[in-house]
């Protein structure tokens, strides 16, 4: 069932989205020209945003937490209304980007999480524990932390692609 008033909300929602994409990879940090044409998963999200809105930044950067939080920081200095990263989300040692961008957040979107989880496990069944995706607030901008794989980036954006206008709206109030 449809609500009346978030319709509403939506109709009367900004339709200019920009965007930025972070992939966190150790293997894909090398050369940025070369390593962006096999950054398959950042690939597929700065498509998929391209159809709606404008992919205004896009970095791979190893899993580092300072320069995980720097390019956030430049990326919301350049006005990026709403920032997906994909990768370093597992339980391995050098998965960094959830423990490092929770603390930032000054609210967390937890239903984006639940239904990442939720959908996933429809598909993959219990290897959905491991997904730690997430999403929040920082600075008035929108966070989406996903893993790494090309199906769970598909799966994540398409979850909050016709939803960004909305959450734009209501951040800028």
């Amino acid at each position: 069932m449809k609500s009346e008033t978030m319709e509403e909300h939506k109709e009367k929602s900004s339709i200019k989205v920009s965007c930025g994409v972070i992939t966190l990879s150790d293997t894909k940090f090398k050369d940025q020209k070369i390593e962006q044409e096999t950054d398959i998963s950042g690939k597929l999200i700065k498509d998929e945003l391209n159809q709606k809105y404008n992919v205004e930044s896009y970095k791979i950067i190893p899993d580092e937490k300072d320069l995980l939080i720097n390019t956030i920081e430049e990326m919301i200095n350049e006005n990026i209304d709403v920032i997906f990263t994909t990768g370093g989300t597992g339980i391995g040692s050098r998965d960094i980007t959830i423990e490092t961008i929770e603390p930032l957040f000054e609210k967390e979107l937890l239903g984006f999480g639940e239904i990442f989880r939720g959908k996933t496990y429809e598909e993959l069944g219990s290897g959905a524990l491991l997904s730690r995706a997430t999403a929040g607030v920082y600075k008035k901008t929108i966070i989406f932390s996903m893993p790494g794989s090309p199906n769970a980036v598909k799966l994540g954006v398409s979850i909050v692609i016709n939803e960004l206008p909305h959450l734009k709206k209501h951040l800028k109030e």
